[in-house]
């Protein structure tokens, strides 16, 4: 993975990602894929547009939007008050962020054994 990243526990215990600065608020969208199941679909469609069966793709979720192109692909989020209400990052970079997610899900609400 090109970008820094970190995985902590909130005050309520919940796993979360902090992601570098440039990417930031890619960790709305991530954490807002509650399953294996639902990580592996988004993850097939990065794959179809890096691929060529789709030119470009939008997913949203509750509080971001990404649009996937080949390339590049663009968040949007939707409730935030100051700027940057977008980051960017490259696709190849998108997929593998969401595979790091994917392999922690099944930790995220357990109780941290520290």
């Amino acid at each position: 993975m090109k970008y820094l990243y970190e995985f902590f526990r909130d005050p309520f215990g919940t796993l979360r990602i902090k992601l570098s600065d440039e990417i930031k608020l890619f960790a709305d969208f991530i954490e807002d894929i509650p399953t294996e199941e639902e990580a592996d679909e988004y993850i097939e469609l990065v794959e179809n547009v890096l691929n060529g069966l789709h030119q470009k793709f939008e997913i949203q979720l509750n509080a971001t939007s990404v649009l996937i192109k080949k390339d590049m692909t663009v968040l949007e989020h939707f409730f935030r008050y100051e700027e940057p209400y977008e980051n960017e990052m490259e696709t190849e970079q998108f997929k593998e962020l969401m595979l790091i997610w994917k392999d922690k899900i099944p930790e995220r609400f357990k109780k941290n054994e520290n």
